[in-house]
This record gives structure tokens, C-alpha cells and sequence, in this order.
């Protein structure tokens, strides 16, 4: 069942520390544009089956990715699209949403978006994994 829409906002405005849903909700739909750009499949649409029913299609209509980003390369996409935003403050959007989003995912559905994501995305979803 996905998370109602006020009770997303209000996760990722309370992780982001944002004045207003406003600007959560703006972090919210860059930085899951970006994101659905690197999932695919049946983890792409798991994930978006438990996100608010307007950001499950931001996610499934992502932004255009011709590789996939590492994530200093995905935290600067980011910024770009963010009107105002620095690298800096782009990372703390990223972190606020991607980590409201792995609480939603659970665990099991979290190990396998991992996997189709280059390396150190594990920490921008605030779940680091052991070195391999």
C-alpha cells in the first residue's frame, strides 16, 4: 500500500529540515526523476507502488539517463535541476528523499535497488553496506 502524500512530505521535510512541504516536494520529485532514470523493471515499479500515487509517476516517468550516474555525478544532476541548489545543498536533498524512500522499500527491496546502482549509492539512502 503506498504512503499517503502529507505523510511522505512530512518524512522528507522533517529528514531535509525544510521550512515547507513546498520545498520537500520539490526535492522529492528531482531527485526521484533522477533515480527512476537508473532503476528498472520490477524494482522500479515495487519501489513506486509504495511512494504517494503522483510520485510513483515521477519515478516511472523518469528524466533521461543515458548511464547510469556515480553518485557525486548524481548528487551534481541533481543541483542542476534544483533551482538555487549547490552540490552541498543537493546532497542533503538527495539524502532526505532517498532516505524516506529506503524506509518505505524495506530492506529486501532495498538490497536489490542497490544492486542496480553503481557503488556508494548505499550511502546517499543512509544504508551502508560492508565493503565487498
Amino acid at each position: 500500500m503506498p504512503m499517503h502524500w502529507d505523510a511522505f512530505l512530512a518524512a522528507i521535510q522533517e529528514r531535509g529540515e525544510y521550512d515547507s512541504p513546498e520545498e520537500a516536494e520539490r526535492a522529492a520529485r528531482v531527485v526521484l526523476a533522477l533515480l527512476g532514470a537508473h532503476l528498472v523493471g520490477e524494482v522500479r515499479a515495487e519501489l513506486a507502488a509504495r511512494l504517494p500515487d503522483a510520485l510513483a509517476l515521477v519515478l516511472l516517468n523518469p528524466l533521461h539517463c543515458h548511464e547510469p550516474l556515480p553518485p557525486e555525478r548524481f548528487i551534481r544532476a541533481t543541483a542542476a535541476w534544483i533551482e538555487g541548489a549547490t552540490e552541498r545543498t543537493a546532497t542533503w536533498d538527495v539524502s532526505a528523499v532517498l532516505s524516506v524512500a529506503a524506509d518505505l522499500a524495506g530492506e529486501e527491496l532495498m538490497n536489490r535497488i542497490l544492486l542496480q546502482l553503481p557503488p556508494g549509492y548505499d550511502l546517499l539512502f543512509g544504508r551502508p553496506q560492508p565493503v565487498r
